[in-house]
């Protein structure tokens, strides 16, 4: 059981990267001053997904995080439910993070998991998080790490993005903490909420992702592929609602 739990949580990594890689995502060609990745204020709060949002389902895991557009405090946001529960909604799209390198959103999360943790499999669960995805660039990788990728392409018929940027809303880890997810060192996870001081609350976030990703992976990112957000409870086997707010990036 414990072998069939990881390798779940490592194709729900992979997962994610794969559904981001595959297909064409949105290429934005004017270049205004802010980039609306997810308008959900604008949405009708009718209780179905947002325009250009798609479901992201992981094989074997059954039990799928609810996720609609509901009106919370005066505004359209996207709810997510999770009770031991696994999946997100993403988005496929292209931005320069050299020309956009500020991404900011709103959250809000009713709790944080009992069995948290950042630094364990069984714990490796949050009540909200927010994925970047960076497309593959072989120039990026290793020898080693290019022959991985290639064996990635065979497999799926597709690259993998060449790594991933999370901020997580953490149980205990102190906030500004910088992690490898515990499956694979290309996704870098940013604690910037944890506890629960802000619960029930809306937390207006911004971070600098060409900043991040290069203090992550020492070298400049590539094109960011994707977006996707996530709630899911599945290894802690525990219950969480999140509500996420408006996502644009912005030039610096």
């Amino acid at each position: 059981m414990k072998l069939r739990r990881i390798t779940l949580r490592l194709a729900l990594c992979l997962g994610i990267w794969i559904a981001l890689a595959t297909g064409h995502g949105t290429t934005l060609a004017e270049s205004p001053n802010i980039l609306e990745v997810g308008t959900f204020s604008t949405e009708k709060p009718d209780g179905g997904l947002p325009a250009h949002w798609a479901p992201l389902h992981f094989k074997d895991i059954k039990s799928h995080t609810h996720y609609r557009l509901v009106e919370r405090d005066g505004r359209t946001v996207i709810e997510a439910k999770s009770d031991a529960s696994a999946s997100g909604l993403i988005r496929k799209i292209s931005i320069d993070p050299k020309e956009y390198p500020i991404i900011r959103w709103r959250w809000k999360v009713t709790d944080v998991l009992k069995k948290g943790n950042v630094h364990e499999k069984s714990g490796d669960d949050y009540p909200a998080r927010l994925y970047i995805l960076f497309e593959h660039d072989p120039d990026k990788l290793s020898f080693f790490e290019k022959l991985k990728y290639e064996a990635a392409k065979l497999f799926y018929g597709e690259y993998p993005p060449l790594a991933s940027i999370s901020y997580i809303w953490a149980s205990n880890a102190p906030e500004g903490l910088m992690v490898p997810n515990v499956y694979t060192d290309r996704a870098m996870m940013f604690v910037v909420e944890s506890g629960t001081k802000n619960l029930h609350r809306w937390v207006q976030e911004e971070r600098n992702i060409y900043a991040d990703y290069r203090e992550a992976f020492k070298q400049d990112p590539p094109i960011i592929s994707g977006v996707a957000i996530m709630t899911d409870t599945d290894n802690t086997g525990e219950s969480v609602t999140a509500y996420y707010g408006d996502i644009s990036f912005r030039k610096e």
